[in-house]
């Protein structure tokens, strides 16, 4: 399916401008909601099947893509609040969340804060409990290894683009027309014409600290229908690093992290007994895009049950 061409629009909510895409569609409302760093331009391939049976929209959260970038706000209770405003100004009453990476923890928040406007959730690869993921990470062998790379500074797009795939393969190799026209609402150019991530190091460490390494899960008092999708799958180190390197890496992906993947599933499990869970073997963290059929028949049957 071909990058659809949505209505592109912005809210002004809790005191900032929020951009959204909406493409249309009739029927429960579904929302979906971007992992760190991405824009709503992320579901552009993915969002418009699901017309024929709701309405779809997409938010960018504030200090992404196209929306503003205020120095506050980036904790659990703001983001939410950002997203129950959005779904006011809109007049949805209730609606489907649908989170990718990051939003796990809006998804989680907003469903024990507001659990009458929603209707179901979907965990898109999205964990909404990081905490213990610092300690897993401290035992990885190449925490302290730097990959030199190339010095450069783009003064195009298509030279931005190029350095960024050079300088991460793991999405280099699923690179299409969705992801230049994503990048395209993630730079910005700097007084030197030089392409540059629009996101401040300031808004990701806050990002960081208030969402990934300190928060814990709210409670969820109210049983929610959710469907929670988790992709497995073994990093392909560069060849950048030598063989004794991966060679401790295999190991330590062996005996520590694949054990604490399998941990953090059962955990979400217990938290949510009735929620279905789709492991999805050599998947990739971007399933929507690089497993998108079986994504879509798993999300359709159960949004349709």
């Amino acid at each position: 399916m071909n990058v659809s061409n949505p209505e592109s629009d912005f809210v002004h909510v809790n005191g900032i401008r929020l951009h959204y895409l909406d493409w249309g569609g009739s029927g429960p409302t579904l929302i979906f909601l971007t992992g760190m760093g991405c824009s709503a331009y992320i579901f552009n391939r993915f969002a418009p099947r699901f017309t024929d049976k709701f309405r779809v929209l997409a938010l960018t959260r504030r200090g992404q893509g196209d929306s503003d970038y205020p120095e506050t706000g980036y904790d659990a209770d703001t983001l939410t609040e950002d997203i129950r405003q959005f779904m006011d100004h809109l007049k949805v009453e209730k609606a489907i969340l649908a989170g990718h990476s990051l939003a796990g923890v809006e998804l989680t928040h907003f469903a024990a804060t507001y659990p009458a406007r929603v209707e179901k959730l979907i965990y898109l690869d999205a964990l909404d409990d990081r905490r213990e993921l610092r300690a897993i990470s401290e035992q990885n062998p190449l925490r302290n290894v730097e990959i030199k790379k190339e010095a450069s500074s783009p003064h195009t797009l298509e030279e931005y683009i190029a350095d960024f795939k050079r300088d991460i393969p793991y999405f280099a190799e699923i690179w299409s027309e969705l992801w230049d026209e994503e990048i395209s609402h993630g730079v910005k150019v700097n007084e030197a014409g030089v392409f540059m991530d629009k996101t401040p190091a300031s808004v990701e460490k806050m990002m960081l600290e208030n969402l990934i390494n300190g928060y814990a899960p709210k409670r969820v008092e109210v049983k929610i229908p959710t469907l929670s999708f988790y992709a497995r799958r073994k990093p392909k180190l560069s060849n950048a690093y030598t063989d004794e390197q991966k060679a401790a890496f295999d190991q330590f992906y062996r005996e520590v992290e694949e054990p604490f993947a399998r941990f953090l599933i059962s955990e979400f499990q217990n938290r949510f007994p009735h929620a279905e869970i789709v492991v999805i073997p050599d998947g990739h963290h971007y399933c929507f895009i690089v497993q998108e059929e079986l994504v879509y028949n798993e999300m359709r049957k159960f949004l349709l049950d």
